[in-house]
């Protein structure tokens, strides 16, 4: 599944536009990410947060001609693009959504496919190689995006049907949970802080940057240590996928100890990421909806987290 090269269409997500001449003044005091650190061949998580540091969406974050645009669950753009346009009325910004004028397609193990496409993308996440209108992101993990205006779909699709073979959207929702990679959906929407899906840990929050919304509340739990749940990641019998926001137990506690983030089939079973407090993944005993549920069982994650390279982003 995961493991195996494909490419598929990324129709889950939407793409909301900010340009003009203080998009990127304005943008730096709203999300984590540092956009001084972003040139044309680079990207970055982000997420964008409450004045109380929860998360209202998660993002890759692309410089794009006079703007940016910024990837996110499709039933996050309408309500972002609300809300920030009451902040970008006071500067020379424009917010618009332009999920239909793009063609995303994720790949896994396609970087010849792309080479063909004269695309040549660095190995390291976050960076981004252009060719005319073509546009490759490299994610984490084996992953890259490729993007192009929305009236190349049906040619480029064949074209990377050619090499590639075309998989579901759960084979890429999969590879993402295996790179250990958190989103923000509508159901997790204020119910997170970054730290709590390990954004930090995958470049999507910087410390050295000036304030915007829920900084303060950010700095405080990476500073002082004050965070009991983080991202895990987790295997669970059966091929139902729980929803995102379903609640996870533990004997540990009488109330939940956490929620799922992403969860979809793998070749057996199911894989999912949550956020879960500390003390339940030290007793081992969790379980899925209700302290009677399922069992889940810990997996591995791809990266561990580091305090000191973390806060000199």
């Amino acid at each position: 599944m995961a493991d195996s090269a494909f490419f598929c269409p990324l129709a889950h997500e939407g793409v909301l536009a900010v340009r003009g001449p203080d998009a990127d003044k304005f943008l730096q005091g709203q999300v984590t990410c540092n956009l001084n650190y972003l040139k044309d061949g680079s990207s970055s998580l982000g997420a964008r947060c409450t004045p109380k540091g929860r998360m209202v969406s998660s993002f890759r974050l692309l410089p794009d001609r006079d703007g940016f645009l910024l990837v996110m669950a499709s039933e996050l753009i309408e309500p972002q693009q609300t809300e920030l346009k009451k902040f970008a009325a006071f500067s020379k910004s424009q917010l618009s959504d332009e999920s239909g004028a793009w063609s995303r397609f994720g790949l896994v193990g396609g970087d010849a496919a792309l080479v063909r496409l004269g695309l040549d993308l660095p190995r390291e996440a976050g960076r981004v190689v252009r060719n005319g209108e073509l546009i490759a992101i490299r994610l984490e993990g084996e992953r890259a995006e490729l993007w192009a205006p929305a009236e190349q779909t049906k040619t480029l699709r064949a074209r990377l049907a050619s090499h590639l073979p075309e998989a579901p959207l759960e084979h890429w929702l999969l590879a993402q949970i295996r790179a250990g990679v958190g989103q923000v959906f509508g159901a997790t929407r204020e119910l997170f802080i970054p730290q709590m899906i390990n954004l930090q840990a995958v470049g999507g929050v910087s410390f050295k940057k000036g304030c915007y919304s829920g900084q303060e509340i950010v700095a405080r739990m990476q500073y002082l240590g004050k965070l009991k749940r983080r991202l895990y990641r987790l295997a669970l019998e059966g091929d139902e996928a729980p929803a995102p926001a379903t609640e996870l137990f533990s004997p540990v506690h009488r109330t939940s100890v956490g929620e799922v983030v992403l969860a979809v089939p793998a070749e057996k079973g199911v894989e999912l990421l949550a956020v879960l407090q500390e003390d339940a993944v030290e007793d081992g005993r969790i379980t899925l909806g209700t302290p009677e549920g399922p069992t889940l069982h810990l997996l591995d994650l791809p990266y561990e987290l580091n305090h000191e390279l973390e806060t000199q982003r």
